[in-house]
């Protein structure tokens, strides 16, 4: 069985040594000091390691089962549940004043992604529900907000997001599910909804589902949309749940991985619904909590490669064949333990290099989160809506990839269940497709994103990584390793954001055609960008004679592989985006 230790010394590093979140001057970072984020990252990770991740292969290999109208989640996730409840940590960084703790955006997701490594399916149940905390806290009315969020807030209730139907996933302008209004104030939502994680469960008392619909006279397409808050139980006027609603799992759904979540389709037969937010402008509502999925989403691409990579790294050590080539390092044994050699070494430098990048870029993306929410930092906002695409499409693309690394490393073991590298793969692989799909985020991030606010994030963006390169660059080690190679990528970038810009209004394909090399060329550079900012708070730790040399020294050497081995690819991106859209659309459709 797959074994899990939580990464807490790296969290730490990038949370305090990478982005000094105690002095960064964010409202309640100041908390955030070592001694008490350690303390809470040791407790996180005891109950991930010793509760969740030896759930994972009961979930996977038990599922969910449909028992007359309920979802049974598998055997001990109640149980799991109760503990996660118990603990608070639901509710970290909630707000006060429904029961929350109040602490960072940041902190919220270092500890999410110890969860997400330990158990991704059971996860998703408490990462919904904050995803719903947050659309009706930011849209809610007050009197909604008093009625769900301390239950939501506490995990007594759960929260979910229904958006697809059978005939449209990402053109909701084709959605078909009703609203029609009652004298109460209240409407009947009558559709059908698919591919609804967590629908139904047996977990918590009451699951709060927010609901995409069509009210009368909302008009076509997108703006005709509302946002409605339909309870699986209605309330009571004592605000305990009553009596159940007209919706019901009609289906669950038989899938490639996930398999202790429940993936429901959700039958709404005049289920009672209360709007939230303004009525026709529901996707403004349900785009709080998408946005937050995504980085959410970007998490469990880096977080199921953390977990690949444990494993992988256990059974190279452990692995016996072969001989190092240049001499016996095992001479008493039949063979030397496969992490001699080379190839096996690139494989796990791969893994190692993108995951704690990707941590370290996640953490900084929830910072900015923190500095947009708690600051009112304009440049932060736009700086994470530019970045949510990347995080999200790039990360879960090169996540999978390196869980299918990890499975190679075992070889024909990897191929079999027992090992359970297969579910680590198995389970990454829906990351690339849910809250948008990663073609869907690279147009997104090329299509609208990028002349966002007349490009302003964008060159804010180079900006930022001229600035950095320029105040650094006296740095001869910090220079030459990763400067240098930080500035030719970042040019790699602009060049194609240029092409882009002369292109892309005469002929829209030029653009799209490069989007999704662009969001992998973006993306790498990004990584570029943290692992020179962690390679320069490693040797100014050095410097100061910290007693854990061999890490920093470690941290290093893995940025530098990453500098040299993974960041000039985007020299290969940016190929193929200049070679426009002719490649692409040589075919007639009718010819593939």
């Amino acid at each position: 069985m797959p074994s899990y230790n939580a990464p807490t010394k790296d969290l730490q590093f990038v949370l305090h040594d990478l982005l000094n979140v105690s002095q960064s001057g964010v409202e309640g970072c100041d908390a955030l000091e070592r001694d008490v984020t350690s303390a809470i990252l040791d407790e996180a990770g005891k109950l991930a390691s010793d509760v969740l991740a030896p759930l994972n292969v009961v979930g996977d290999t038990e599922g969910c089962v449909l028992e007359n109208g309920t979802v049974r989640t598998p055997a001990g996730f109640r149980d799991a549940y109760r503990k996660v409840r118990e603990g608070g940590w639901m509710g970290l960084d909630c707000d006060p004043a429904f029961g929350g703790q109040g602490m960072p955006y940041v902190l919220n997701i270092a500890v999410g992604e110890l969860f997400v490594s330990a158990n991704m399916a059971f996860n998703m149940y408490q990462g919904l529900t904050h995803g719903a905390y947050s659309a009706i806290h930011t849209h809610g009315s007050d009197a909604q907000k008093a009625i769900y969020l301390p239950k939501m807030v506490t995990g007594e209730w759960t929260g979910t997001m229904n958006l697809t139907e059978p005939h449209c996933g990402t053109d909701l302008g084709l959605m078909r599910t009703k609203a029609e209004p009652q004298d109460d104030g209240s409407y009947k939502i009558t559709g059908q909804k698919i591919f609804i994680s967590a629908g139904d469960h047996d977990l918590s008392e009451n699951i709060i589902h927010l609901v995409l619909a069509r009210a009368p006279d909302g008009g076509e397409g997108t703006r005709g949309i509302s946002l409605f808050i339909v309870p699986k139980f209605l309330i009571g006027d004592d605000g305990a749940p009553g009596g159940r609603n007209a919706v019901s799992c009609g289906k669950l759904e038989r899938k490639m991985g996930i398999h202790g979540n429940a993936t429901c389709v959700m039958n709404f037969d005049g289920a009672t619904g209360y709007l939230i937010g303004e009525l026709h402008k529901g996707m403004r509502a349900m785009f709080t909590m998408m946005n937050e999925a995504r980085i959410g989403v970007g998490l469990q691409g880096y977080a199921q490669a953390e977990a690949a990579y444990q494993n992988a790294v256990a059974y190279a050590h452990d692995r016996l064949q072969g001989r190092d080539v240049t001499g016996a390092q095992n001479p008493d044994g039949p063979a030397d333990p496969i992490i001699v050699h080379p190839d096996v070494r690139r494989n796990l430098m791969d893994q190692k290099s993108f995951v704690e990048g990707a941590r370290a870029l996640t953490l900084w993306g929830a910072h900015l989160i923190d500095r947009a929410h708690r600051m009112g930092d304009t440049k932060a906002e736009g700086l994470i809506s530019l970045l949510t695409p990347v995080i999200k499409g790039f990360q879960t693309d090169k996540g999978f990839e390196m869980a299918v690394a990890a499975q190679q490393v075992f070889g024909g073991h990897g191929y079999i269940e027992e090992t359970g590298m297969s579910q680590f793969a198995r389970d990454a692989r829906i990351a690339m497709i849910y809250e948008g799909a990663n073609g869907i985020q690279a147009l997104d991030l090329v299509g609208r994103k990028l002349a966002q606010d007349g490009g302003a994030h964008l060159m804010a963006f180079f900006d930022m990584v001229k600035a950095f390169i320029k105040e650094n660059e006296g740095n001869g080690a910090l220079k030459q390793d990763f400067l240098d190679p930080l500035k030719k990528a970042s040019k790699d970038l602009q060049a194609a954001a240029m092409y882009f810009m002369q292109n892309g209004m005469k002929n829209p394909n030029s653009a799209l055609a490069g989007s999704y090399d662009f969001m992998h060329l973006f993306g790498h550079v990004c990584l570029g960008l943290m692992w020179a900012r962690m390679a320069k708070a490693a040797m100014l730790a050095l410097d100061a004679d910290t007693p854990d040399a061999a890490f920093y020294e470690t941290k290093i050497a893995t940025g530098r592989y990453y500098m040299s081995r993974q960041l000039p690819a985007t020299g290969l991106h940016l190929a193929r985006i200049e070679s426009g859209a002719d490649p692409v659309m040589a075919l007639a459709a009718d010819a593939f």
